[in-house]
This record gives structure tokens, sequence and C-alpha cells, in this order.
């Protein structure tokens, strides 16, 4: 299984999107070890810098490779939604020292994500709103209609480079606003179009 991400990728104004499409997409990998399903995160020792970005999930329901945008949401078998980790510090390190990302993205726990929801649950993909609160409080919204790159163009994206096949995961993208640190302690709740998706603690 491959669980994949795309980096900024939603926008504030729908008419910025037409433009920010010209640029390049950006898509990183996270190890399977670093997914943690409907449950605590234990706050890792690795770092004392770590970022969250609430994110939908997709899942590939079949193996497809050079995919066309007419058929790729055809691909997407279910969707959730989950928060994209990053230990900032050691990106910035990596950064310095022009070394790949993995550590900071793909430790245990990068990952923490809802249960699965059947694609055919949602009627308009262009259309899903979600969203993060922590400790009660929103941090981060936002909805499909803001994405620069949409599930299909990021599924014939990727396709281009490598199979994607059953069970594989990608990340969407996080709104363009909101994202910060995370502390010990912190209660964070997910929601898609208000159903509250994915609750759980840092420990």
């Amino acid at each position: 299984m491959k669980i994949l991400g795309i980096g900024s990728n939603y926008v504030t104004d729908l008419k910025d999107i037409e433009e920010k499409k010209k640029g390049k997409k950006f898509i990183f990998s996270k190890p399977e070890s670093s997914l943690a399903v409907n449950c605590d995160v234990e706050y890792p020792s690795i770092t004392n810098e770590l970022i969250y970005e609430v994110e939908l999930v997709i899942k590939i329901g079949k193996e497809g490779k050079n995919i066309s945008k007419e058929n790729a949401n055809s691909f997407i078998s279910e969707i959730a939604v989950g928060i994209d980790y990053t230990a900032t510090d050691i990106l910035k390190d990596a950064r310095e020292s022009k070394y790949p990302w993995e550590f900071a993205k793909g430790f245990d726990g990068a990952a923490p994500i809802s249960s699965f929801k059947a694609i055919t649950e949602y009627l308009n993909l262009s259309d899903i709103t979600f969203d993060l609160k922590i400790n009660g409080e929103e941090k981060q919204k936002s909805n499909t209609a803001y994405m620069i790159n949409d599930f299909a163009d990021i599924i014939v994206y990727i396709s281009t480079y490598m199979t994607l096949q059953p069970g594989d995961l990608i990340f969407t993208g996080t709104p363009a606003l909101g994202k910060g640190e995370i502390f010990k302690g912190d209660h964070l709740q997910c929601s898609i179009d208000g159903d509250l998706m994915l609750d759980f603690k840092m420990i």
C-alpha cells in the first residue's frame, strides 16, 4: 500500500485556481507505519515542533496506470479525513542539508486517519466541506471547490509516474489557512460535511 500526498493544493479565492493550476505539483509519500486509524496518537519524541494539516483522504479501489481525467474519479472507492503531520524542525534540517524528507513526514503516527465512507455517499466531489477543531476551537475549514488540483487531477498526475493499486491512499491537500502547531494533550476532531469522523488526542 502506498500513502501519497500533494502539497499546497487549496486557495482562499476561487479566482486564483486557474493561475495556480499552471504551477508544478508536489507529491510526497509516507510509509504505512505512519498510519494511526481512529486512535490516540503519541506525541513523537523526535521533534519539538509538530505541525498539523487536516486533509481529505481518498482510497484507490482498482488498479490503474496513465489514467484519463474522464475516468479518474471511478478509481476512488472511499473517502476519509486525516491529519498530515510534519516535524518541521526535522524538515528544516533536511532542507538545509538537501536530504530527503522521510523522517520529517513519515514517523510513527504521522498520518492519523478516520474510518472510510463509500464514495457513493458523496454526490458531488466538488462540494465536500471538511474541518478541524482543536480543543473545541475551529482551526481549519474548506471545501473541495477550493482545490487547485481536484481528485481527478491528482490521480491522473500520479498515475503517469506509478501504477495506482487497490488500497493506496492519497492525502489531497490542506486548507490554505489555519495549519499550525500541535501540543501534547490537544484534542483533535475532524468532520466531513458536518459528520464527526475523527476524534483523538495527542498523548
